[in-house]
């Protein structure tokens, strides 16, 4: 009976100076005017503060884009597929499918980095929340022109609207 008073006596004392420590230190730190993680994140009310470096979903020119898929060819995750065509009568290629899916997209941005024309750079825009895979392929030449000239950033509603378009938003010849 004694032994079980003492392991009673000896948790009381353990968590009174658990909590001592803890009392102490909630007392330092105490700010009033702090606010709680989700008033300081409200996600989607208020959008995210990236750093200037941040790597986001691509930004895509398809105005400038020569199509001569070094970006496709230097991917190390083999997400980028350059669909061109050459124009009859004119020099260089028309693109007509520039499509990167994020499903396997690293984020690496090696492909931004050997773009000669600089039409292909990382963005500040981080949520692409789909439903399901297909969702994450993203053809940027069927995008509004707004986004597919490099004026615009990614949605997703965007993106979704995007699927039942067939024909690609820009059809003079690059180069």
């Amino acid at each position: 009976m004694r032994r079980w008073f003492r392991n009673v006596f000896d948790a009381v004392v353990t968590v009174a100076q658990a909590l001592r420590v803890c009392m102490r230190y909630w007392v330092r730190t105490y700010d009033p005017h702090r606010l709680t993680f989700t008033e300081h994140y409200e996600y989607p009310e208020l959008p995210l503060q990236v750093s200037p470096r941040f790597r986001g979903f691509h930004r895509y020119n398809l105005t400038v884009c020569i199509a001569c898929e070094r970006c496709a060819r230097e991917c190390p995750a083999n997400c980028i597929y350059v669909g061109k065509e050459r124009v009859a009568g004119r020099k260089g290629f028309q693109v007509t499918s520039f499509t990167i899916d994020y499903g396997k997209c690293m984020f690496c941005a090696i492909c931004t980095e050997g773009c000669s024309v600089g039409g292909l750079r990382m963005g500040s825009s981080y949520d692409l929340s789909c439903r399901s895979r297909e969702g994450a392929v993203v053809d940027f030449a069927k995008l509004p022109r707004q986004i597919a000239w490099g004026q615009g950033t990614l949605n997703a509603a965007v993106v979704a609207n995007a699927k039942v378009i067939t024909k690609p938003v820009h059809y003079e010849p690059n180069g």
